[in-house]
């Protein structure tokens, strides 16, 4: 949906994919241009800056979106954790990489270009599906050393997220470059698809059990359809620069644990007392060793 709304009001909107077929029809759909992109592969992120770079001269906003959530245990092609590397660290390469094009682009338009990074209102602690407070773990970001828990794993790459965006507004001048994270609600996806088979199963009773739990939720207005999940990115990459903060978290309503949290806000304060400013510098100078970047 935000690439839908983006087209519509003129923009070259590039959407990476993993799966060839599912993206060329994706595209079609919403009007964008499919480009491969695997994000369980950091080799693929290279070659995808690369073909990008070789294509386009421009680039006036990076929207980080993709992932997985709550996923059982596995490595990325690098040996990352799955959690951890497609959501944070394949995404923190990808960003590393474009910075150039994207200072450059506010260079020749005199305009700041925006990075915006999906976190989730998983980066604190939920009234559902959370196994506390979120952390990111710097003795074991892999998850070598501890019993995996998928949910919490989610987590850190979720504050992750938020802590890459919260970092990169103190490299980069908010007059070049507007970085800022959010959580667009509980958005009606097949993301949700790994925890709700570990909730049910995977028989066609749990998967019977899941549809009705997600119609509950949209119900109940706790879930909320795609088009209602774009609106806090379109907010972000649409609105007049000078009313965007670089470095801020905008949410849509969530279920965080927190009360006063729970309506949102455009922006607000990420209710996680882990979510420092130094853990966000240490998680980049660590995200660029383990990506060589």
């Amino acid at each position: 949906e935000t690439s839908r709304q983006l087209h519509k009001q003129g923009a070259t909107v590039i959407m990476a994919c993993r799966n060839k077929e599912r993206g060329e029809t994706a595209a079609e759909d919403v009007g964008g241009i499919f480009m491969q992109l695997d994000l369980n592969s950091l080799e693929s992120v290279r070659g995808f800056v690369k073909e990008f770079e070789s294509k386009y001269d421009r680039l006036d906003v990076l929207v980080n979106n993709a992932g997985v959530m709550a996923c059982p245990y596995s490595k990325t092609q690098d040996g990352f954790e799955i959690q951890f590397g497609c959501n944070h660290l394949a995404h923190f390469l990808l960003m590393k990489l474009l910075t150039p094009k994207l200072l450059g682009t506010a260079k020749k338009t005199q305009k700041p270009s925006r990075f915006v990074a999906l976190s989730s209102c998983a980066a604190a602690e939920m009234t559902m599906g959370s196994s506390g407070m979120a952390n990111v773990d710097f003795d074991d970001l892999n998850w070598e050393k501890r019993e995996y828990n998928r949910e919490a794993a989610y987590q850190q790459s979720k504050l992750a997220n938020y802590l890459h965006a919260f970092e990169a507004s103190k490299k980069h001048p908010a007059d070049k470059l507007i970085s800022v994270s959010l959580h667009p609600g509980w958005v009606q996806s097949n993301l949700d698809k790994h925890a709700f088979d570990q909730m049910f199963g995977t028989n066609i009773v749990g998967r019977g059990l899941a549809s009705l739990t997600r119609k509950a939720f949209l119900m109940s207005g706790d879930m909320i359809p795609a088009f209602d999940g774009a609106q806090t990115t379109l907010h972000c990459i649409l609105q007049d620069a000078e009313k965007v903060e670089s470095g801020a978290f905008y949410s849509q309503f969530g279920i965080y644990k927190d009360a006063a949290s729970k309506k949102g806000g455009w922006p607000m304060t990420l209710p996680n007392p882990n979510a420092t400013p130094e853990a966000a510098t240490k998680l980049w100078t660590e995200s660029e060793k383990l990506v060589q970047a």
